[in-house]
């Protein structure tokens, strides 16, 4: 070989070397592609399997539980809040001892972070500002009721609010580029938690009533597709609701994109969204500052936010009610072409673990159940919980060849439902019937669980070849407008796993396995199926 040639090679090898080196380098980011999305983490897509840990235990003194209740959960991922009190007790003087240990313990435990700023609003009020924030009101107003009585909520109309609630998340994404810009252990930040008002649904203050009471602004007549006027002319009986959300998304939207300039990973919102009436366990009332707190990316609400903060990467919605309808209707909503569907916070109970196989079927980014850790109060109680933890120990080791066939369009997932015992899943030419619970007796229809908590996954990976697991649940394929059998059959089914990307076959499923259709029970099992047509 010539000199030239070799030369030639390598400088290619070392071209090719360095274009690795860039994409390992890439911080995270969210990706869309054909109205779908995928967070790449190391240049490959990321399935966030999260546990948000109780809002009182990202202290070091917590860590330790903390991170023996995500090996527990078999979580890749820890969401933690990071307390704008703590990090700046006084004004400009920030303390990164909860950070430093939060990325220390992640990285030690071969976890991720999402990490969730309580500044100016945590679950709609101002509980986690700095005292030096709480105590001076005229500098740091708080919003007014329509009476003229102060609440224990910031203002968005508040300047001087916003200008430190800003510098202190600058400082904060200063310090994660200086301490993670390089290792990706942090892959977003939650600017804020459940923002909003709590106690009235706009601030009343004379400075607010004087914006009110004047024209709309041009933004949000655009976004809102309205002719111009004043706010209760061009909104009606929204119009209070309308002008919280206005500024309050205009601040947040102002913080994630200061943040965003000095560190460019993703951040995202949660939301405290709209249930029905019957739903609401003590605020009986669907009102904003009542039901929910006003100013929030509410279901109705969503559409304005994501044109008016496009810092923010992703809009999660928080999920505490298990009915069918309403879960449903929360993910059609939240999953769009401009927003990644992300579960920031679901409750952790059993009842909500096939919520799981629901988000995966909407192409979810990630997924967390609330208050994993062993430490403090739990919205839903202390019951036992084991549906969470089953469901990824089942994905775990598949989860980056998961995110990549959701980014592709490749999968799809059945869950069970009371009064469906069965139901197919469409692949076009392929057909997949799924039957809940046990024993299925030839000729009789599927007894179904108890309690309504059978799910099921299948991925197609080729025109004849399907990747399928599940949870008391059989599986079984056919052509379409055909009976299982007819004209096709099981040519190999290999139980197996992903190592490093790569499928190891386990054993062969036949025979019993196989002839009244896959069968997944408690064990966490997965099959690689090719089918025949003849």
């Amino acid at each position: 070989m010539t000199r030239k040639r070799w030369g030639c090679i390598a400088a290619a090898l070392v071209s090719a070397s360095l274009a690795l080196g860039a994409q390992a380098a890439d911080a995270p980011k969210i990706v869309e592609k054909n109205g779908r999305h995928a967070l790449i983490v190391d240049g490959k897509p990321f399935l966030m399997l999260g546990g948000q840990i109780h809002n009182s235990s990202a202290w070091p003194v917590e860590l330790a539980q903390v991170w023996e209740s995500a090996a527990a959960l078999h979580a890749n991922t820890i969401e933690a809040p990071i307390y704008w009190e703590q990090f700046e007790p006084q004004p400009g003087r920030f303390d990164t001892t909860n950070i430093d240990a939060l990325v220390k313990g992640a990285r030690a435990h071969n976890l991720r972070l999402v990490l969730l700023w309580f500044g100016t609003w945590k679950n709609g009020n101002m509980h986690y500002v700095p005292s030096w924030v709480k105590t001076d009101t005229k500098r740091f107003p708080r919003t007014v009721r329509p009476d003229g009585e102060p609440i224990d909520v910031l203002s968005p109309i508040g300047r001087a609010t916003l200008a430190a609630d800003k510098s202190a998340f600058v400082a904060l994404m200063s310090h994660l580029k200086k301490i993670d810009g390089d290792q990706h252990t942090v892959l977003m930040v939650q600017v804020e938690n459940e923002a909003g008002n709590i106690g009235s649904i706009r601030d009343n203050s004379a400075e607010a009533d004087a914006l009110f009471a004047g024209p709309v602004p041009a933004d949000l007549l655009a976004a809102s597709h309205k002719s111009a006027g004043t706010w209760k002319e061009v909104f009606g009986g929204a119009a209070d609701e309308t002008f919280q959300v206005y500024h309050q998304a205009k601040y947040i939207n102002e913080i994630a994109a200061a943040g965003k300039a000095v560190f460019g990973i993703p951040c995202s919102i949660n939301v405290w969204v709209a249930y029905p009436p019957a739903a609401l366990a003590q605020r009986q009332l669907d009102q904003p500052g009542i039901g929910y707190p006003s100013g929030g990316a509410v279901q109705k609400m969503l559409g304005l936010w994501k044109a008016l903060a496009p810092s923010i990467d992703v809009i999660g919605p928080d999920i505490y009610g298990d009915g069918r309808t309403f879960v449903d209707s929360l993910l059609q909503t939240y999953a769009r072409a401009d927003n990644a569907l992300m579960i920031p916070e679901i409750g952790r109970s059993d009842n909500f673990s096939k919520v799981f196989y629901k988000a995966l079927g909407h192409g979810a980014i990630g997924f967390a159940p609330f208050g994993i850790d062993r430490t403090g109060w739990n919205i839903l109680g202390d019951e036992k919980w084991t549906g969470h933890p089953r469901n990824f120990q089942l994905f775990a080791p598949m989860s980056r060849e998961i995110a990549q066939l959701e980014f592709d369009g490749k999968v799809k997932t059945a869950v069970e439902e009371v009064g469906e015992p069965s139901q197919e899943i469409d692949f076009g030419e392929w057909q997949a019937t799924v039957a809940y619970g046990f024993p299925q007796r030839d000729g009789e229809t599927p007894p179904g669980t108890k309690d309504a908590h059978g799910a099921a996954f299948v991925a197609q990976l080729g025109p004849d070849e399907f990747l399928v697991t599940g949870l008391d649940a059989s599986v079984i394929f056919h052509l379409k407008d055909k009976k299982p059998w007819m004209r096709s059959q099981f040519l190999t089914v290999e139980q197996g796993t992903f190592e490093k990307g790569v499928w190891k076959p386990l054993r062969l499923w036949n025979g019993d396995e196989t002839d009244r259709g896959l069968s997944f029970h408690q064990e966490p099992e997965v099959v690689r199926v090719k089918m025949q047509k003849f």
